[in-house]
């Protein structure tokens, strides 16, 4: 996830007035991950975040 913010995106957490996601990622080009409404815990909410930037940079060979 700290690659993924330094380099390439940004993250947010929280609640938000227009997106039900708990968790979400950015890149340049729009959003890159959205998580579920909510979680059990902020930790689960940040392990379910990494594993969905994870999963784009795998897609996206970076």
């Amino acid at each position: 996830m700290h690659r993924f913010v330094e380099e390439i995106g940004s993250i947010e957490i929280g609640q938000h007035e227009m997106i039900s996601s708990f968790v979400r990622a950015y890149d340049f080009g729009g959003t890159v991950y959205e998580g579920k409404d909510s979680y059990p815990s902020l930790e689960a909410a940040l392990q379910d975040l990494e594993a969905g930037i994870k999963a784009y940079l795998d897609e996206h060979g970076i």
